[in-house]
């Protein structure tokens, strides 16, 4: 079940069009260039403001370089990113501070996101003070209130990272993100180093501050629960490229996408007796990025690829209201009514 019944307005705060992030791979005495790894090659998507959109996929399909590239943290190779119709792929150094404030990141990694020489409130304070918002006893205050607001009690604020378990370190960082009070914050696989009693406080807790601060989220996981608890829409990413996009209740119910029929069907079931023998196993490894297969990227491990799938590159479309594949034969995974 998702998080909300969808975004609060449906305006769209952040377009990606035509997205692509090639790592050039050089060789030999002159390091002359002689490929790319295609980490993104040609995404479109649309966030809508007030949305959780859940980016899923496996390991190696460009996830967490997509949400580098929309905050600028890398350098697009094309394409354009808008968040409120201004272009941040663009925006001069000036421009792009100012950006900074709208849109921040929750690393994956607590242990290696925090700096171990700053104590937890000179993390905290940190964009505060270069973006000169506040200062003396309302920094101070601010600070307090920001540690309080993610369940982190104020005798804490002068402590080191290393005293702190995974968890609380996840906060200090959902803090710091929130500090310049964003619209948008990417959230990098921030539950996946994190035992999963604690992963349940972490996303109910970002649940929690999307309402009280009406905050929009990119939400990248490779585990499919989290991601359907927290998520109002879910794009599956493959391979450099989106392979379908719905209401996240839609793309669990209804996958038109083998990939992410796969996906789902892979997912353990804490049930003994669950019958696993019609489980959807897909054969071989991610393919290179650096070397994608010809027509549908997909169709090395597709289990309903044909010769049509070898040579021509399906395009993301819409196969029912909202909910987008990009499968030449996605009208065949539909569930006929009288099975729905």
């Amino acid at each position: 079940m998702s998080s909300s019944n969808g975004s609060e307005t449906g305006k769209e705060l952040v377009k990606i069009s035509g997205l692509k992030k090639h790592f050039p791979i050089r060789k030999g005495f002159f390091n002359r260039q002689v490929g790319a790894v295609r980490a993104l090659d040609g995404i479109d998507l649309t966030i809508r403001e007030g949305e959780t959109l859940g980016l899923v996929g496996e390991s190696g399909c460009g996830k967490s370089t997509l949400g580098r590239v929309v905050l600028r943290l890398l350098p697009a190779t094309a394409g354009s990113v808008t968040f409120e119709g201004r272009n941040v792929l663009a925006a001069s150094e000036k421009e792009m501070k100012a950006f900074r404030r709208d849109m921040q990141i929750v690393f994956q990694n607590p242990y290696a996101s925090l700096d171990p020489r700053m104590t937890i409130r000179q993390i905290v304070q940190e964009p505060l003070e270069v973006h000169q918002t506040a200062s003396g006893s309302d920094l101070r205050d601010r600070v307090l209130n920001l540690l309080d607001l993610v369940g982190l009690a104020k005798e804490m604020a002068d402590r080191y990272p290393h005293e702190f378990s995974g968890g609380q370190r996840q906060r200090v960082g959902i803090a710091r993100a929130l500090a310049l009070r964003p619209k948008l914050i990417v959230a990098d696989e921030p539950v996946s180093a994190l035992d999963v009693s604690v992963q349940a406080q972490i996303l109910n807790l970002l649940i929690q501050l999307k309402s009280e601060f009406k905050l929009t989220y990119l939400f990248i996981a490779h585990n499919l629960d989290v991601v359907r608890y927290i998520s109002d829409r879910i794009a599956v990413m493959y391979l450099g490229r989106i392979v379908e996009l719905g209401e996240c209740d839609e793309v669990y119910n209804q996958p038109l996408h083998p990939y992410s029929k796969a996906l789902i069907s892979a997912a353990p079931v804490p049930d003994p007796d669950f019958d696993r023998s019609n489980r959807m196993l897909l054969p071989g490894d991610l393919p290179s990025p650096a070397n994608p297969p010809s027509g549908c990227r997909f169709h090395t491990r597709c289990p309903m690829a044909r010769d049509k799938c070898k040579v021509d590159d399906p395009a993301l479309r819409e196969i029912t209201p909202s909910h987008f594949s990009a499968c030449h034969f996605a009208e065949e995974l539909l569930t006929p009514p009288e099975q729905a």
